[in-house]
């Protein structure tokens, strides 16, 4: 089937559809117009996160867009300085209350950075909010294979999703392939390397396809099975995203893109697979 803005993959578990081309709002100033632009491009998933401090404009730009709250799926995530079970669960209510939702479609762990225990304190808050049908759907972000086997290890529930950093030139491959062969969908942030599109086989395929570079990432991106989540403030930005479904890569040209892995040197975010 070939791939549109329209096009989701199932959850593990709840069967819920997530859009497989996300709008990611980090760092993102103009949130509320953003989102209402993404909204009217036709993006219906939305990436954000406590540490993002714009939980509430998302929440508005869905309301003044006239969409049903269904029509959304809507992501935020806890920090690990708010890790621990009563300050995720107190965290988890005070995100409602932002959003005016009365769920949350997927609640991740932001990041591994705060020991085992509150780790996994952490996951048994946010399965308790799946219980309590604040949440829909929960899973990591950040997350490294021991820290996936650490929940596994517990007997508890696997998480369905673990966004990473993710693009040609970082493709974590011991981490995907753990969560593909685990059920665990992967999400791509920072597909488009932040803007940094100065690389000889990228330029090679924009000019090819008459695309920009970053669509060629995301198209990457969305051929190699993932969940790109590009992020950006900038209206024409927004619309280009999202036209990546009239051209398809070739293998030989997805496997030259593979090929400009390096591994954790070409990594531009933080890296927590050393985290204890």
């Amino acid at each position: 089937m070939a791939l549109s803005l329209k096009s989701t993959v199932r959850l593990p578990g709840t069967g819920q559809m997530l859009p497989l081309l996300g709008f990611g709002v980090y760092q993102n100033y103009t949130t509320k117009d953003s989102c209402l632009g993404a909204f009217k491009t036709g993006y219906r998933h939305v990436d954000s996160a406590q540490m993002y401090r714009n939980e509430a404009e998302v929440g508005e730009a869905l309301r003044e867009a006239g969409l049903q709250r269904e029509e959304v799926f809507v992501t935020s995530k806890v920090g690990s300085k708010n890790h621990g079970y009563e300050k995720t669960l107190k965290g988890i209510d005070e995100s409602l209350q932002r959003f005016k939702f009365d769920y949350i479609d997927l609640f991740l762990i932001h990041d591994p950075y705060s020991g085992t225990e509150k780790r996994i304190e952490t996951w048994k808050a946010l399965i308790k909010a799946k219980q309590d049908g604040k949440l829909k759907n929960i899973g990591v972000s950040n997350y490294g294979v021991k820290h996936l086997e650490e929940i596994k290890n517990a007997g508890l529930e696997t998480p369905v999703v673990n966004q990473i950093e993710l693009h040609p030139l970082c493709q974590q491959r011991p981490i995907v392939e753990y969560c593909q062969k685990h059920n665990i969908i992967v999400q791509a942030y920072c597909p488009i390397i932040r803007g940094k599109l100065d690389i000889p086989i990228v330029k090679e395929l924009a000019k090819k396809y008459n695309k920009d570079g970053a669509q060629i990432l995301i198209r990457w991106s969305l051929q190699r099975g993932f969940v790109p989540l590009p992020k950006s403030a900038t209206p024409s930005r927004i619309q280009s995203n999202a036209q990546v479904y009239d051209f398809e890569l070739t293998d030989e040209e997805v496997r030259k893109l593979d090929e400009l892995d390096q591994g954790k040197a070409g990594a531009y975010s933080w890296n927590p697979v050393d985290a204890e």
